[in-house]
């Protein structure tokens, strides 16, 4: 792929990242106020994207052979009881994928 291509590539994705970030404060300048489904979805989608993820990453452990998830369960009740603690998404999930690749790259090979 040539550079030129690639820059194009690089550039469109910035705009469409750009745009979808933007697009809330010019549909939701502070003037009107936030339809309901908007709040409602708000407070439903992010529970629902996390629920969501964990499927996601769960859905090729192997339960019956070996390490039967163990370093996956491990991460997922760090990542819980920090956020629960700390409540810092950050926080938890950098913990949580720092110790998930610890696990299963020393402990668990």
């Amino acid at each position: 792929m040539s550079a030129g291509r690639t820059l194009a590539m690089i550039a469109v994705a910035a705009v469409c990242t750009f745009a979808t970030r933007v697009a809330p404060f010019l549909l939701f300048n502070g003037k009107r106020p936030i339809p309901p489904i908007v709040r409602y979805l708000g407070t439903v989608l992010p529970p629902a994207v996390i629920a969501l993820l964990v499927v996601y990453c769960l859905k090729n452990v192997t339960w019956l052979g070996y390490p039967h998830g163990i370093p996956e369960m491990i991460s997922i009740v760090v990542v819980a009881v920090l956020h629960l603690w700390k409540r810092n998404n950050l926080l938890s999930i950098g913990v949580g994928t720092a110790l998930y690749m610890i696990l299963v790259q020393s402990v668990f090979i």
